[in-house]
């Protein structure tokens, strides 16, 4: 066995990480400016802002000469990193005492949110990359759904911009009504934590709803939330096999294969969160890497932002934005609908 690509690793690993050092201090800067923003304004959290101080850095000077490798690289695998960091957020404890009863509402309105994405996109003449990302992003979690699945299916910057900002306008106008809107209906405070946790995407949003509505519902609300994000799991992975069958003209997949369209990044994310279970993360520990896989996931944005191309927004127009809306008030509905005829 050659152990000549051992011996040059580190000569390998260094010279990368001297390529992508500009870039990822500029992307680096822009989130830790986002992360200030976030903490002044909790609603917005920080991977908005981080994405949207990119875009206005972009539409002054594109990035270019030193700092190009590192933007993409935080784009691309800082934003995979981020993902599998997100699975100490969860363990198989906080799925069960989420409970059974939460189920039939996360999985009605996912499936009516990604079939609706699915038609309504088609109908609206929405390319299946951008229809796609607002889906899962509605559908699960968010820009961490949108982190995810971005890879997979090969979506550009502008996609991943345009989804992620549609998902976040529909987010606020939810912390805004969602109180509102639980109180009209008479909710307790479980009865509401199942509702935001399952009808609002950003974590931050989920926890700016809760607490509006009433303290005692937020520790719910996030845990529902939290599971959610499961379901990137599954999701992500039949995204690989059709992508892969659109490749392949419909080539058969061995189980072997499959396993290999398994991105690494998903399997870390599981990986984690397993662990998590059987080894729990000492509370410091844990507190920080949730930290640094928010930051991280704003680091991604803003490489995204920096990246993102001003015109194939433009070119989006409205319909992507009409998709949004319509997507989140399905889950919205749905969500309302399955919890008042399940008693959950």
């Amino acid at each position: 066995m050659d152990a000549l690509p051992l011996r040059t690793l580190p000569a390998r690993l260094t010279r990368r990480g001297v390529e992508v050092a500009p870039g990822v201090a500029l992307t680096a800067g822009i989130a830790l400016v986002a992360t200030g923003v976030g903490r002044m304004v909790p609603a917005l959290g920080s991977a908005l802002p981080a994405l949207v101080i990119g875009v206005l850095v972009a539409m002054i000077r594109r990035p270019r000469g030193r700092v190009v490798p590192g933007v993409a690289y935080s784009g691309r695998f800082l934003l995979q990193l981020a993902v599998v960091l997100l699975g100490v957020q969860l363990s198989l404890s906080s799925i069960l005492v989420v409970g059974l009863g939460s189920l039939p509402v996360m999985l009605s309105s996912l499936a009516v949110c990604l079939l609706a994405a699915w038609l309504l996109g088609r109908a609206l003449r929405i390319p299946a990359r951008e229809r796609t990302l607002i889906g899962v992003g509605t559908g699960i979690c968010g820009a961490s759904a949108i982190a995810a699945v971005s890879p997979i299916i090969g979506a550009t910057s502008a996609e991943i911009a345009y989804a992620v900002s549609t998902i976040f306008l529909f987010n606020a106008i939810a912390v805004l009504v969602f109180p509102f809107l639980g109180h009209a209906l008479g909710m307790d405070p479980h009865t509401f934590g199942l509702f935001a946790g399952t009808a609002v995407n950003d974590t931050s949003s989920v926890v700016a709803a809760a607490s509006l509505f009433a303290t005692s519902a937020l520790g719910f609300a996030v845990v529902v939330k939290l599971v959610r994000t499961l379901m990137i799991i599954p999701i992500s992975v039949t995204l690989a096999i059709v992508e892969h069958r659109h490749r392949s003209a419909g080539g058969p997949l061995t189980a072997r294969r499959i396993a290999g369209l398994v991105p690494w990044f998903l399997v870390g994310f599981l990986v984690v969160a397993v662990g998590n279970t059987f080894v729990p993360i000492p509370a410091a520990a844990h507190d920080g890497l949730v930290t640094a896989s928010v930051f991280l996931v704003s680091v991604a944005l803003a490489g995204i932002g920096l990246s993102t191309d001003i015109a194939a927004i433009r070119r989006a127009g409205w319909r992507p934005l009409l998709l949004g809306a319509t997507l989140s008030t399905l889950v919205a509905v749905t969500s309302l609908v399955v919890i008042a005829v399940s008693g959950a």
